[in-house]
């Protein structure tokens, strides 16, 4: 995917867009919308039926819990839009915390595979439910991404070992691993062929 931009001076600029390979959990995240859309009615609720007495307190009160639920729902659709892994010019995209994604080079990544690990859902402290996870397997050899610090929510990075935790995206079985397998080979093989030339 491809895309051109206008740079300062007016020069066309080229860019090219990531290619999502696994997508975020989006029933989690229409879900997690529920309760931030409740608090935004009840400050509709609270700015269109204020009584007469004290309007401007229960108006200015609405108005602070719609503007506090359109802010999470506008941080909850940012999530839909953000993948959980993609590709973009030769390294493997890995959006496990907050900010950049970690960008590992595509030749490091070995496979990925399916695995299993606690489903670190809110409000299961001291619960052990357990979720399918995706885990992928990098070069040993490449000691700098052995480790790197992700959110605990959305995964762990340990020991050249990236898993991604079922819960927080898309369903995962044997056909999501053979795509992403299948794709990181031939994104491999087309980095090989570019190199041979």
């Amino acid at each position: 995917m491809e895309r051109f931009n206008l740079s300062t001076d007016g020069e066309l600029v080229h860019r090219t867009m990531h290619e999502t390979w696994l997508k975020p959990n989006r029933r989690a995240i229409w879900f997690a919308c529920v309760p931030p859309a409740v608090l935004g009615a009840i400050g509709l609720w609270m700015v269109l039926g204020s009584p007469e007495a004290d309007r401007y307190v229960w108006r200015g009160m609405g108005a602070g819990l719609m503007l506090a639920a359109a802010i999470l729902i506008g941080m909850l659709m940012r999530q839909l839009l953000r993948p959980r892994i993609a590709y973009r010019d030769g390294r493997v995209l890995f959006y496990l915390r907050s900010g950049p994604p970690v960008e590992v080079p595509a030749q490091f990544v070995e496979a990925f595979f399916l695995g299993q690990g606690p489903a670190k859902l809110p409000g299961s402290v001291g619960k052990r439910e357990e979720t399918v996870n995706l885990v992928a397997r990098l070069s040993q050899r490449q000691t700098e991404w052995a480790h790197q610090v992700v959110k605990p929510a959305l995964g762990h990075w340990c020991d050249g070992y990236v898993t991604i935790r079922g819960t927080w995206c898309e369903p995962l079985g044997s056909d999501v691993v053979r795509r992403l397998n299948c794709r990181l080979n031939e994104v491999k093989s087309a980095e090989d062929e570019e190199g041979d030339r």
